[in-house]
């Protein structure tokens, strides 16, 4: 697959420029210094590093899994040589400051950036996406010292970094986890316990790795509020910072998984010598609320994953069904008719089609998500930075759990393009969706994101992220100014009148028994307004395709343009209505799936 097909030539830009205006930002002081020269050379240094060093492993890679001979962990020499280009780069530290290493680049630079990585080889691109996720969490709650010994290493990727939050018996359970963190006389604490399913936990791309760590304090408070944060290095640090005799953590062993297999995942043992040092990360009993702002942001970069691993399914389905010829299509349908492109088959088109909607949908709805943090990273206004804030946060499980559900759909509809060819291993098809069936799993899977919209979400702060989100939504629909557009979002309307009434009665049933039967109907409540969102989210990009294609003589433009309308009336005529089904179970408060008994299954 050619360099070209990892992203269309007018993705990005389009998505950036014309839908989201990114250009703006550099009007705020704090990307003063960058414009769209800038960004488009940075986001043209990441193709170029993804096409030719991340995508040519990929495969491989995941052919060949880390080994571990327990010593060390060995993998492919390419991951190294791929690790090694990013972190030069700068990309590691793009979104940071110049005063600390970094390119000060908008959020929304950064994501089309990660698109390309992720597109390539999302396995290798882990490494360094969990060491930026780390960063923040250091930056933002560790104290002056824990962040001088290990930020800027890891800010230049001599350092990688992790979270271990799941245990064997716990898993997404955290209230019930058994690590503990002993109190020592220097100020540090001695960890103990067991954490699994960590990814990157153990590796020979870098120096060090610090491993943020939940546990528990002896004595503290039961449940998830006696749980604190630490940072865990593989190796401590000497006088000079230098990575020294090894800590109390090692590997116990690698786990094998359906996909993304190059990207090691590994069960960790904290203190079987009763002596792993561990550093205190802001406050006792603080922890979970500052995984939390490692999870919120890593919840958006699953559901980008998610998105640009389908489409890079749909870009490769569709290049195949370009070029396999197979039966004929009306009304050429003489033997001796030559026979046609599979594209041409109204089921193929509609099965590309439905992947078109799914991938680039969730891309420009990841892309707004990250679009949201420079609006809040550069607004001088409290009350309108609290009102984004909220309206972020409202959005964050749909950012997660919306393409994470349907990127996998697009590449389980990529095999069946391929048909039988999809089954086999000779094509890549069947990996792209095996990659992709973990994200509606890690960081909190897509049930826990819609408990998360159900029962917290929508109702903080008495509604507020709510009501900036229908703000949002009205401002977009009144602009409207073309006719293809118009249509829709008339559609869409009908939907977003009964979506007022339908929370209303969801509000009421939290105070009542039925909140239990809620708990079981909440991922119908996800459905109903993630779809919602999603329709505006394509409503926006056709209208700006409907605007752009009346000024363009272009014809690869125009059939670009014209490729985003039709991808938006399919998502609002084929995927939107199917939400009535969802809207009358939470309406009725239907029982079906809270009393089934376990003895009935």
């Amino acid at each position: 697959m050619d360099a070209q097909s990892l992203i269309n030539e007018f993705e990005l830009p389009f998505q950036l420029y014309d839908v989201l205006n990114t250009e703006q930002l550099c009007q705020h002081p704090k990307f003063a210094e960058h414009s769209r020269d800038t960004f488009d050379a940075t986001i043209d240094t990441a193709k170029k590093i993804a096409t030719d060093l991340f995508l040519p492993h990929n495969t491989v890679a995941d052919k060949n899994e880390p080994q571990f001979d327990g010593k060390k962990v060995t993998m492919l020499n390419d991951v190294k040589v791929a690790f090694d280009a990013y972190r030069h780069s700068g990309f590691i530290a793009g979104r940071y400051d110049f005063d600390q290493g970094g390119m000060q680049l908008p959020e929304t630079v950064m994501t089309a950036v990660a698109g390309y990585f992720m597109a390539a080889n999302p396995s290798t691109t882990a490494y360094p996406f969990l060491t930026t996720a780390a960063i923040n969490v250091l930056m933002h709650f560790a104290n002056d010292e824990v962040k001088q010994a290990f930020v800027p290493r890891m800010l230049s990727g001599d350092f990688t970094g992790t979270m271990a939050l799941t245990e064997p018996h716990a898993g997404s359970s955290l209230a019930d986890i058994r690590t503990t963190a002993t109190p020592h006389d220097d100020g540090t604490y001695r960890i103990r316990g067991s954490k699994i399913y960590i990814s990157g936990g153990d590796h020979e791309l870098a120096e060090n790795i610090v491993h943020l760590v939940l546990a528990k304090v002896p004595g503290g408070p039961a449940g998830v509020k006696g749980i604190s944060l630490f940072a865990v290095p593989k190796y401590r640090l000497d006088a000079n910072g230098k990575p020294a005799e090894r800590n109390d953590v090692h590997l116990a062993g690698l786990i094998h998984k359906l996909g993304y297999r190059g990207t090691t995942s590994t069960a960790l043992s904290f203190g079987d010598a009763n002596d792993c040092v561990g550093y205190l990360i802001g406050e006792v009993h603080f922890g979970l609320r500052y995984m939390f702002k490692m999870m919120n942001e890593a919840r958006i970069a699953v559901g980008f994953g998610a998105a640009m691993i389908g489409y890079r399914g749909y870009q490769y389905s569709l290049a195949y069904a370009k070029d396999r010829l197979q039966g004929r299509v009306a009304p050429h349908l003489k033997p001796d008719d030559p026979a046609a492109a599979i594209i041409e088959h109204g089921d193929v088109k509609r099965m590309l089609l439905a992947q078109k909607a799914y991938s680039e949908g969730g891309m420009a709805l990841c892309l707004y998500g990250s679009n949201l943090i420079d609006r809040i990273n550069t607004c001088d206004d409290d009350t309108q930075k609290q009102a984004l804030s909220e309206l972020l946060d409202l959005l964050t499980p749909v950012l997660k759990a919306w393409p994470s559900e349907y990127g996998p759909k697009a590449n389980d509809l990529g095999i069946q393009v391929l048909g039988g060819a999809g089954y086999t291993r000779e094509y890549q098809a069947e990996q792209f969706w095996r990659d992709n069936r973990l994200n509606p799993i890690h960081e909190g899977t897509n049930g826990i994101q819609a408990l998360d919209l159900t029962f917290r979400k929508l109702w903080q702060n008495q509604g507020l992220g709510l009501q900036v989100l229908q703000q949002e939504i009205a401002r977009d629909l009144i602009a409207i100014s073309t006719s293809q557009t118009a249509k829709l979002a008339n559609k869409l309307q009908i939907y977003i009148e009964q979506l007022q009434p339908l929370l209303q009665h969801v509000g009421q049933t939290l105070s009542t028994p039925k909140a239990a039967t809620l708990s079981a109907n909440a991922q119908a409540l996800m459905t109903v307004f993630a779809t919602i969102v999603m329709s505006w989210i394509w409503i926006r990009q056709a209208s700006k395709a409907e605007q752009l294609l009346a000024l363009t003589e272009d014809g690869a433009k125009q059939n670009f343009y014209r490729g985003k309308i039709q991808a938006a009336k399919y998502f609002i005529d084929w995927e939107l209505p199917l939400i009535q089904r969802d809207i009358e179970l939470l309406t009725t408060d239907n029982a079906v799936c809270h009393s089934m008994q376990p003895e009935w299954f």
